[in-house]
C-alpha cells in the first residue's frame, strides 16, 4: 500500500499553521518574583516584591511555602512553612497573590495533617471541600447565643464542679507533667456518644506524645470524628506558629454547617514560645519577658472564634487551650494573659498529682465563668453542695494531720470529705457516662458511702456501672439522653447502690 510523502503532509499542514499562528493573541505575562537576601533559623528576607500583601502566600523556587508577616518599604519578611534546606541568598521567590489557606471538608475527618493540610498519616491526598483563610475574624456579638447547652468530659471532678457548655473556653493550666493533656483527651474520648466534630492541635509537641494521644483516640474514642493537626517539635516554627490557626479554620467549616465542635490546642505556652522566637530574628522590639506586644493580642484574636452561633447561622466551637505553668505561677505573664481571655480555667495542682489524686484538679481555683446553666439537671442538682463540702473538708484535713483532737461530728464531716475525694478519682481514658455520674453522686450525697472503708470505695466505683446497667437499664438511657432524673429512677438508682454496697460490706463473701 503506497504511503503519502512526508513533503506533501507539511504541505497540507503549513497552511493552516500559518493561519492559526497569525490569529493567535499574544499578551503579556506578569509574574510577581522577588529575591531572598537573607534566610535563617525559619525566617527570610525578600526583596523586589513591592505588592506583596500582609499574609500572603508565598512560594520559594524549591516549592517551600512561606508567610509574609512584615512589608517594608523595599523588603518583605516572612516565615518558613517547609524546611527550606534548599533555599539561600539569591533564591527565586514567587508570589501569589492569595493569604495562606489550608483544606476544609469531611475529608479531613480521620486524618492526621500538618499545619498546611497535608497529610502525615500516609493516607490517600486531602479530598477538601476547599481551601479557607487560616486568620480569619471572629464572630461577631450580635451573631452569637448565650452557652446554655453541657459539654460532658466525663470526667466527674469536671462536670460535677466545674461545668462546660458547647461555645464555651476553658483553659487547662498546671506545671508540667500533671495531667493537662490527659483531660483534654479524656474529653474528647468521652464524646464518642455525642454528635461533637473533635479537632486536637499539636503545637511543638514531641512526636512520641503526639502518637500516645493519636492511639489513644483511635483505640478509645471516635477516631471518624476526629482531625488531628500536628506542628510537632520538629516542624519549622512557622509551620508551629499557624497550627492553632488552621485547626481553627478547620473547626469553623463544622460550625457553619450548624454542627457542634470541640477544639483542643496543646498548648498555648509553646505557641506563644515560637511567637517570641519568631519576633525577636524579625527584629520587632521586645516586651515584658521578650515577648513581642502583640502577643496578648494574638491570641484573643484566636480564642475569640471560638463562641455559640445563633441556631440559624451555625454551631459552636468549644476551645480547651491547655497552657503551662512554672512551679504553680499563676501570675506569669502568659498564664495571666490567657486566664484574662477565657471563660474560666481548671487547674491542675503538682502536689494532688504526686498524692495519686488524679485527675489533679485543684477545685478551690478552678472556675468555669459559665456556670451551672451549662450543667445536666441531675447532676447539677446532686452536687449542689459538694464543692462546699469538699472545700470545708480540705481545711479540716489540714489540722486533722497535725494531730489535733478533734470531735465526731468532725471526725464525720472527714470521713465523708475522703469518700467525696474518692469519687473524684478517675483513671485515665476511662470518661464516665452521665447515668454513672449521677450514682457515684447520690451514693456520696445520701452519705451511703460513709460507712463502706475507704479502700473498698474503687471496687464500689468499679461495680458501679455494670450494677446500675443490669438493675435499672431502662433509666440508665434515659439518664444518659437526657440530663435528668425522676424521682422513680432515683428510688432505682438507690436501690442499686445499697444492692452493691450490701455485697461491698464488711465480712460479705464479695468484700472478704
Amino acid at each position: 500500500m503506497a504511503t503519502t510523502p512526508l513533503r506533501d503532509q507539511l504541505a497540507a499542514w503549513l497552511p493552516s499553521a500559518r493561519r492559526r499562528l497569525r490569529d493567535l493573541e499574544v499578551r503579556p505575562s506578569v509574574q510577581h518574583i522577588g529575591l531572598v537576601e537573607r534566610v535563617g533559623d525559619g525566617v527570610a528576607t525578600i526583596s523586589g516584591l513591592p505588592l506583596t500583601r500582609l499574609d500572603e502566600m508565598l512560594l520559594f523556587e524549591d516549592g517551600t511555602p512561606g508567610l509574609a508577616v512584615h512589608v517594608g518599604e523595599s523588603t518583605v519578611n516572612c516565615v518558613l512553612l517547609g524546611s527550606g534546606e534548599g533555599i539561600v541568598a539569591g533564591s527565586r521567590v514567587h508570589g501569589t497573590a492569595e493569604v495562606f489557606r489550608v483544606p476544609v471538608g469531611e475529608g479531613l475527618l480521620g486524618r492526621v495533617l500538618d499545619s498546611t493540610g497535608q497529610p502525615l498519616d500516609d493516607g490517600p491526598p486531602i479530598k477538601a471541600e476547599r481551601h479557607d483563610p487560616v486568620d480569619r475574624p471572629a464572630p461577631a456579638i450580635v451573631d452569637r447565643d448565650p452557652v446554655t447547652r453541657p459539654l460532658m468530659t466525663g470526667l466527674t471532678v469536671i462536670d460535677s464542679m466545674i461545668p462546660l457548655g458547647r461555645g464555651q473556653r476553658e483553659l487547662i493550666i498546671g506545671d508540667r507533667k500533671t495531667g493537662k493533656t490527659a483531660i483534654a483527651v479524656d474529653a474528647i474520648i468521652n464524646q464518642r456518644a455525642s454528635d461533637l466534630i473533635c479537632i486536637y492541635a499539636a503545637v511543638g509537641q514531641k512526636t512520641s506524645a503526639v502518637s500516645q494521644v493519636i492511639e489513644a483516640v483511635r483505640e478509645y474514642g471516635a477516631p471518624e470524628r476526629c482531625i488531628f493537626v500536628v506542628g510537632g517539635a520538629d516542624a519549622p516554627p512557622g509551620a508551629q506558629w499557624i497550627t492553632p490557626y488552621s485547626a481553627c479554620t478547620m473547626a469553623e467549616y463544622f460550625r457553619d454547617k450548624g454542627r457542634d465542635v470541640l477544639l483542643v490546642i496543646d498548648d498555648l505556652t509553646h505557641h506563644a514560645i515560637i511567637y517570641r522566637q519568631l519576633s525577636l530574628l524579625l527584629r520587632r522590639p521586645p516586651g515584658r519577658e521578650a515577648y513581642p506586644g502583640d502577643v496578648f493580642y494574638i491570641h484573643a484574636r484566636l480564642l475569640e472564634r471560638a463562641a455559640n452561633l445563633s441556631s440559624d447561622l451555625g454551631g459552636s466551637i468549644t476551645a480547651l487551650p491547655i497552657a503551662e505553668t512554672q512551679a504553680g505561677n499563676l501570675t506569669a505573664y502568659i498564664p495571666t494573659n490567657l486566664i484574662s481571655i477565657t471563660d474560666g480555667q481548671i487547674y491542675l495542682e503538682p502536689k494532688l498529682f504526686y498524692e495519686g489524686q488524679k485527675p489533679a484538679v485543684n477545685v478551690g481555683m478552678s472556675v468555669s465563668r459559665v456556670g451551672g446553666q451549662t450543667q445536666a439537671p441531675a447532676i447539677k442538682r446532686l452536687a449542689e453542695r459538694l464543692k462546699l463540702d469538699y472545700a470545708q473538708f480540705l481545711e479540716l484535713e489540714v489540722f486533722t494531720r497535725f494531730g489535733t483532737m478533734v470531735d465526731e461530728r468532725t471526725k464525720a464531716r472527714i470521713e465523708h470529705g475522703r469518700r467525696i475525694r474518692a469519687i473524684l478519682a478517675q483513671p485515665e481514658y476511662r470518661p464516665l457516662s452521665v447515668a454513672e455520674q449521677v450514682g457515684l453522686l447520690l451514693a456520696v450525697g445520701e452519705r451511703k458511702l460513709d460507712d463502706l472503708p475507704l479502700d473498698r470505695v474503687e471496687r464500689f466505683k468499679a461495680g458501679l456501672r455494670d450494677r446500675l446497667h443490669e438493675s435499672c437499664p431502662r433509666a440508665c438511657v434515659h439518664v444518659d439522653e437526657t440530663g435528668d432524673i425522676s424521682e422513680p429512677e432515683q428510688s432505682d438508682f438507690l436501690a442499686a447502690i445499697d444492692a452493691l454496697l450490701t455485697e461491698l460490706a464488711p465480712g460479705q463473701g464479695a468484700g472478704g
